[in-house]
């Protein structure tokens, strides 16, 4: 790694596919795990160019883009256990894929076709937080009610390096240390907060906050799925047997901008983004695969098909979605009936049949 991960960077597949051992981090996968890891972030990938595509053909309103960080988001994503819960912020892709929802359930939210986009309690894994940083507190209290519910099971919580600036996320930490909660904080430290660079919200690395609060913390190369996946699988598990929290900084780069809105252009040099994709989680495990013997030219190509087939998917599926009901956005506001939104509901109704047609 360059400026840089650091002597402390846990780093299990180096950029150039060499794997290397580490002390205290360690994963034992078939070769059918980890071809599947490769399709995981071939996949993840996939989806997100497809979807950068259609929001700028107007099919989608926004779109925050995740490549470059697909190697944290699926190592962490398929180390969790199916009783555990994430709370994302609206960049994890590739923690949804992981959790099984649909990615069209999720270009669905950024058409403004839906009101979330998938069931929650379906998948164990929360809808998109738009609001920086306060998921992190959902994760906290859903964590210390499993804990009272004498659950084995245990929250990840996911934010990026900007949002550790925000009162919510330190709030979290304390919370989460004085009452031990079971919660894995998971920080993507993709070094830009849209256009502030890392340097404006720390001195110090940022896995060495949670010393201040009392819990361990941890800096994984992010772009190495295989050390992810050690590494959250070691915090989950001490979550789960009542160990308390950890902080997870994942050491990456944001390869895209923040979101479609965005032109990192005018605030980030070429040379740094040149410098990252020499360190692209995709490649380094397809070379890991191909010195090993694990996987060949037809699998690599079959897996390019299957993308191909999930994006040609994408496109057919974003483009026919059907538009909502108007009064759909009341139905879930409360987990019960509540007199006020009923009531706004009716009054949203009558206005809208109002117009001539009803339709406007």
């Amino acid at each position: 790694m360059t400026a840089d991960g650091g002597p402390e960077l846990v780093q299990l597949l180096t950029p150039e596919g060499e794997r290397v051992h580490h002390p205290e981090y360690d994963v034992d996968l078939s070769d059918e795990q980890l071809r599947g890891l490769y399709r995981d972030l071939v996949l993840v990938r996939r989806v997100d160019s497809e979807a950068t595509a259609l929001q700028r053909q107007g099919e989608l309103g926004l779109w925050a883009q995740c490549i470059g960080q697909e190697a944290a988001q699926v190592g962490s994503g398929r180390a969790l256990l199916p009783g555990d819960f994430a709370f994302p912020t609206y960049r994890e892709h590739g923690v949804a894929w992981a959790r099984g929802v649909q990615p069209l359930q999720l270009l669905g939210l950024f058409r403004g076709v839906t009101n979330g986009g998938w069931d929650p309690h379906e998948h164990n894994m929360a809808l998109y937080t738009i609001v920086i940083g306060d998921q992190t507190l959902h994760a906290v209290g859903y964590a210390m009610g499993m804990q009272r519910d004498g659950s084995d099971d245990a929250t990840i919580c996911y934010f990026g390096d900007g949002a550790t600036s925000q009162g919510d996320v330190n709030e979290a930490f304390v919370f989460s240390a004085v009452y031990n909660a079971p919660v894995v904080f998971f920080c993507q430290n993709n070094q830009w907060a849209i256009s502030e660079p890392l340097e404006r919200q720390t001195r110090i690395p940022l896995y060495r906050r949670a010393d201040g609060f009392g819990f361990p913390g941890v800096r994984v190369d992010g772009n190495d799925v295989l050390a992810v996946l050690a590494v959250t699988s070691a915090a989950l598990q001490a979550a789960r047997e009542g160990q308390g929290p950890t902080l997870i900084e994942a050491f990456t780069y944001r390869m895209g901008a923040h979101t479609t809105s965005d032109d990192p252009t005018r605030y980030r040099v070429s040379a740094d983004l040149e410098a990252w994709k020499l360190k692209d989680p995709i490649e380094r495990l397809r070379v890991y695969l191909a010195r090993n013997g694990w996987a060949d030219h037809d699998y690599f190509d079959a897996i390019d098909a299957e993308a191909e087939t999930l994006a040609i998917h994408l496109r057919e599926g974003c483009r026919s979605m059907p538009n909502p009901e108007k009064t759909s956005m009341f139905d879930h506001v409360y987990a019960a009936p509540h007199p006020l939104v009923e009531a706004e509901r009716a009054e949203f109704a009558a206005y809208h049949a109002s117009f001539a047609g009803g339709e406007h």
